[in-house]
């Protein structure tokens, strides 16, 4: 079971979405786990103060080092493959790659930034490496933090219902998914493709690889120079 222990200082922010849904029933069927260690508890401050203004000036707060530590320092390490990271829009930017090999590890430790983010001293003393999901930035590690768990989680045995869910997906095979259709056969005027109503499954495959190229050309066409070059 892989366990996803989240250092942050709004631990609701994060149990609240991944109490739902696929996540939340694979929790209850203990798949996976994710525990919150509020990092404001290890503040030393009679106030929970775990922020400062930072050396050289500059707006804002940064957060304090030895809160941080602390908590890290009372999370359990289990398994053998453990990997601490550091959510930030500084980091390589995460990929259905790299969610296959974090999917690997037996627990993972993420890390929240808040303010104008972390002293540079305990990110270099714990941290193995940085993490960002996307090029903008949030106002916290919270949110990137429940989009890798997301990420992750749904690969690990028994989350889906069947292993092809990760086989046919947008990115797994290095093109977007294909588009897909239900009941009722004509909608609005548009119909089923002829050809997913016939039976006929290699007719569909090629069908369902045609479109996956197309999409992929017409919205990512990065993803195939990318794989191009693998």
């Amino acid at each position: 079971m892989l366990r996803f222990d989240v250092m942050t200082l709004f631990p609701e922010m994060v149990k609240a979405p991944l109490s739902e849904s696929i996540i939340g029933r694979a929790q209850k069927a203990e798949k996976l786990k994710v525990v919150c260690h509020n990092i404001r508890d290890y503040s030393k401050d009679r106030h929970h103060r775990v922020d400062d203004t930072p050396y050289g000036g500059g707006k804002g707060m940064l957060m304090m080092p030895d809160p941080v530590y602390d908590c890290f320092c009372a999370i359990p390490k289990e398994g053998e493959r453990r990997r601490v990271i550091y959510l930030s829009p500084k980091g390589k930017v995460l990929t259905q790659k790299k969610a296959r090999s974090l999917a690997t590890f037996d627990q993972i430790i993420l890390l929240c930034g808040h303010y104008e983010g972390i002293d540079q001293r305990v990110l270099d003393e714990i941290v193995e490496e940085e993490l960002s999901i996307g090029d903008y930035v949030l106002t916290g590690g919270e949110l990137a933090a429940t989009v890798v768990i997301d990420a992750v989680g749904r690969l690990i045995d028994g989350v889906l219902p069947d292993p092809i869910c990760h086989e046919e997906e947008s990115l797994s095979s290095g093109l977007l998914e294909y588009p897909q259709y239900t009941r009722p056969v004509e909608w609005h005027g548009v119909r089923v493709p002829e050809v997913l109503q016939g039976g006929n499954h290699q007719k569909i495959r090629a069908w369902r690889d045609e479109k996956a190229v197309e999409l992929t050309v017409k919205n990512r066409p990065d993803l195939l120079s990318d794989k191009g070059e693998s």
